[in-house]
């Protein structure tokens, strides 16, 4: 069991950090177009009655404080993670009962995590090769005082482990409701590369909506991707 307060905490301030999503949903207008994120609730309830499916879109709103909302151009990528959570879909740093926004240093590193888990989704509902999801990539920046896993501290291995997120999620949780804004990690997928888990999407801004990606599962792994803007398509090694 790791002790939450050996966990040192350093100012992040990454200008081009990555995120990877999958592009199954349109962006949420609401969260552009509405500037001040303490009238949501009443802009809801009214829209609510010509539009029952709206909370489904928007998802549990309630999960995000309303002084760590966030509104403006980009701001349907920064609040989803929060707003759209399960326990079906848990992750390093969360059971699914609160959201956490991940993002890599480097593309690369965004890639390779985005990649694995991909393929470990197409192994499980047993896919057949092919092709596969659309996914776009997302430029932003990281500004949070975050909780420091990086250096190579024997403390933090289990934390830090490839598949077993039972310690992390541990952690993360006793981080998180101690004030954390989140967490900072060596990839362990990638390996130069760096994560964040943040806790808050207020931590991030100025999202762009750069490329989109596609994925190939060869029935065994996640192998290749394509950018469908250039048609170049390019293989990344077993990692």
């Amino acid at each position: 069991m790791i002790d939450p307060a050996s966990v040192p905490v350093t100012k992040i301030s990454w200008r081009r950090a990555r995120r990877i999503i999958r592009s199954v949903f349109p962006p949420i207008d609401l969260f552009e177009d509405i500037a001040a994120p303490e009238d949501w609730p009443l802009l809801i309830s009214a829209e609510q009655k010509t539009n029952p499916r709206l909370m489904a879109t928007l998802g549990a709103l309630d999960l995000v404080p309303p002084k760590r909302r966030v509104s403006g151009s980009g701001a349907t990528y920064l609040m989803a993670p929060f707003t759209h959570v399960s326990a079906d879909r848990p992750s390093r740093f969360a059971d699914g009962t609160y959201g956490v926004l991940y993002a890599g240093a480097r593309f690369e590193t965004a890639l390779l995590e985005t990649m694995y888990h991909h393929g470990r989704f197409m192994a499980r509902t047993h896919e057949p090769a092919g092709w596969s999801s659309q996914f776009r990539e997302l430029v932003l920046s990281v500004n949070a005082a975050l909780h420091d896993l990086r250096g190579g501290d024997k403390r933090w291995n289990s934390a830090l482990d490839r598949d077993d997120y039972r310690q992390s999620q541990i952690l993360a949780a006793s981080l998180r409701a101690a004030g954390s804004e989140g967490l900072v990690y060596p990839s362990r997928r990638h390996a130069s590369g760096q994560c964040v888990a943040l806790f808050y999407p207020d931590r991030a801004s100025n999202v762009i909506q750069a490329r989109h990606l596609d994925y190939h599962w060869n029935g065994t792994r996640v192998d290749l991707y394509r950018d469908p803007g250039s048609g170049k398509v390019f293989r990344v090694g077993d990692g």
